[in-house]
């Protein structure tokens, strides 16, 4: 059974930078597809990225050029780098992968 730990959020100025990390523990991380998710206040829980065991990734339009999903195997980690954050990236971010979930962290944006 994996278990996923978000960690990594906090309170940023629109414009700025935040990198949040994934840590997985439970074994075959380096077969799994992985997956960021967001839901802001007031909304569903909505998909950002993945990324393939082999290291293919997408994203929804929102964050493209902005957000960069990595994993790092040998950590069992993956990572979303997230630049020129606007108000309307705040949120409970998740790291997921299957049916499973982390617990979150929060992203604030704002001035």
């Amino acid at each position: 059974q994996v278990h996923l730990v978000e960690s990594g959020g906090g309170l940023v100025q629109p414009g700025g930078s935040l990198r949040l990390s994934c840590a997985a523990s439970g074994g075959s991380f380096s077969r799994r597809t992985m997956g960021w998710y967001r839901q802001a206040p007031g909304k569903e829980r909505e998909f950002i990225a993945f990324i393939t065991s082999d290291g293919i990734t997408d994203y929804i339009d929102s964050v493209k050029g902005r957000f960069t999903i990595s994993r790092d195997n040998a950590k069992a980690m993956v990572y979303l780098q997230m630049d020129i954050l606007t108000p309307e990236d705040t949120a409970v971010y998740y790291c997921n992968t299957d049916y499973t979930w982390g617990q979150g962290t929060q992203v604030t944006v704002s001035s």
